[in-house]
């Protein structure tokens, strides 16, 4: 009779045991902590019970849910807010470029209108420095010859270049210490034409050479 009073309680035990099992489980069920939904929806049913089809309904996934389309929109704004930065930062490297460029464009303009007005400027020095070679070769070439030739050369010459030869002579004859014959050649010539070229040394006492040379005799 003992062994079978241990018995019974021993599966009387074991039932109640079951039962706090099953109990415990349809609670965390319930809760959402673990899943046996389609294990104990019928015992959900019967007492009435909304059977959790999801993770969605429980109390803890909507606020996680929540938290990650939160962190996604952050994410979201963040990689808008860089993005437009970087398109505010390529328009201004678009600005800059295009600066540069028509900065560049100007230098270089520049440039080449330096490098022409020095061209001018070398080839304008070289002419005069070819025509003042030619002048003083005339005035040599004048001097030694008798007067009469010299004028008759001089008087087949323009004005603007008598006048340079003269100049030149008087100059020659300065550094030399010797006699000019600027004023022989003057006196020599015809009386208007002499006249003539006095005047324009007189109203133009200065001078640029930029014509061309003069020929040699």
């Amino acid at each position: 009779m003992a062994g079978r009073k241990n018995i019974g309680k021993i599966i009387i035990l074991l039932f109640l045991i079951i039962i706090l099992i099953l109990a415990g489980l349809m609670w965390f069920d319930y809760l959402g902590i673990i899943q046996a939904k389609s294990v104990f929806s019928p015992v959900y049913k019967l007492f009435g019970l909304q059977v959790q089809t999801s993770r969605s309904a429980t109390s803890s996934d909507p606020l996680e849910a929540n938290l990650d389309n939160d962190r996604y929109l952050k994410r979201l704004e963040a990689l808008t807010l860089r993005t437009e930065e970087l398109d505010k930062r390529e328009a201004e490297i678009a600005r800059a470029e295009a600066l540069n460029e028509q900065t560049a464009l100007e230098l270089e303009d520049r440039r080449i209108a330096q490098e022409e007005r020095e061209q001018t400027f070398n080839n304008t020095v070289s002419r005069y420095d070819s025509r003042q070679a030619n002048i003083i070769t005339n005035v040599q070439n004048l001097n030694n010859m008798p007067p009469q030739n010299a004028v008759d050369i001089l008087v087949a010459m323009d004005d603007q270049d008598i006048i340079d030869i003269l100049r030149m002579a008087d100059t020659i004859a300065t550094e030399n210490e010797s006699q000019s014959l600027s004023s022989v050649w003057l006196q020599m010539m015809p009386a208007e034409r002499a006249a003539q070229v006095q005047r324009k040394m007189l109203s133009k006492p200065v001078t640029t050479a930029t014509d061309t040379s003069t020929a040699t005799n």
